[in-house]
């Protein structure tokens, strides 16, 4: 009986399957030139990549809990690699993020540094601060998280950058620095440096916001018939007008009612995924669209800069909405901070999902 099933079953093949087999059906094409275009692509951000800094960043991002969600197995099996441009190309798909109506962007950031005092004076008269103690966050539909404070009994939103700057704040003053506009700025990037009168370094990191919306103040230069085109804007730019005009710069500051509240850090500049951000590889996204941990390939160019490579998603920023929007981090120093300045160049995302 087992013999004639056998034979049954080679006669079906031979003579029943065979015409499909040696003739390839619209599956077989669509796989073969999806397989063709996956192989392109990769080969595409590898001629410059040195995959075994990239698997080592890797498995540094792997050991956040957020990134365990995205990669569980994946982060498992890098810890046994011996090649690691074959691990990335056997492990992942590219799949390419779609654009929506939202403006597809790369833009830039750095860390900071400023230049502050533990007492407050005639130059250092800035306060740095620290997470206000009537600060409530609440967490409301689909986890969104709001913020205010409490008002006999009921939840107000909290003070605004133009309160903020009118009130003794219920706030520990981590510091003083001698820049209103590098302080806005910091707030920007989300951390900084500041550089200490008997020369110590304080590493100053994000510890919450007061829960209103950011807005650009180069739009709103742009508005203003400032600066002519959204193209002609940049940090530079931005802060030598404001010192050329100093009877406008608190006007023009508190037209972002967004204030960030900050916290002492043992290192430097680290990302919303609580890893310590890599220069030009770690970006800033909108994680209502791409996961925080996720694997990420770019391609932008413009004068100031030219991507092509694999990063990873560890930040987000009150600027950073859509799916094709990011903000590289250029690290530390005058280079990143006149890239980041200059930066606004057209982005193409894929992102890296995992096979297994």
């Amino acid at each position: 009986m087992r013999y004639f099933l056998f034979s049954s079953f080679v006669f079906m093949v031979v003579f029943s399957g065979c015409a499909s087999k040696l003739s390839p059906t619209s599956q077989d094409d669509t796989f073969a030139t999806t397989l063709q275009e996956q192989t392109k692509q990769f080969e595409r951000f590898s001629h410059e990549e040195n995959f075994d800094e990239l698997l080592m960043l890797f498995r540094e991002n792997c050991k956040a809990p957020q990134t365990q969600k995205v990669y569980a197995k994946v982060c498992e099996q890098s810890l046994h690699v011996k090649d690691a441009k074959a691990f990335f190309q056997n492990a992942f798909v590219l799949k390419k993020v779609e654009p929506n109506e939202q403006r597809s962007m790369l833009t830039g950031y750095y860390e900071p540094l400023l230049h502050g005092s533990m007492k407050k004076s005639k130059r250092f008269a800035y306060p740095v601060y620290g997470k206000p103690k009537d600060l409530i966050k609440i967490v409301g539909e689909k986890d969104a998280k709001m913020r205010g404070r409490s008002v006999k009994g009921k939840v107000v939103p909290y003070f605004t950058r133009a309160e903020i700057a009118k009130r003794k704040m219920k706030a520990e003053i981590l510091c003083y620095v001698d820049d209103k506009i590098d302080l806005f700025f910091m707030e920007v990037q989300g951390s900084g440096r500041v550089e200490l009168e008997d020369g110590r370094v304080m590493f100053i990191g994000y510890a919450d916001s007061n829960g209103h919306t950011y807005k650009s103040l180069g739009r709103e230069m742009v508005n203003r018939g400032i600066f002519a085109t959204p193209e002609e804007v940049s940090m530079q730019k931005i802060k030598a007008w404001l010192e050329a005009h100093p009877t406008k710069r608190d006007e023009l500051l508190n037209t972002n009612p967004s204030y960030v509240f900050f916290r002492k850090m043992e290192q430097k500049a680290t990302g919303s995924l609580g890893v310590v951000l890599t220069p030009e590889r770690s970006v800033a996204v909108d994680r209502a669209f791409i996961p925080l941990g996720s694997l990420l390939a770019l391609k932008s160019e413009s004068p100031q800069y030219k991507v092509e490579k694999f990063v990873f998603a560890q930040d987000t920023g009150g600027a950073i909405k859509g799916p094709n929007r990011a903000d590289m981090f250029m690290g530390y120093g005058e280079r990143a901070k006149w890239v980041a300045g200059e930066l606004q160049a057209p982005l193409e995302v894929w992102i890296m999902e995992p096979k297994f």
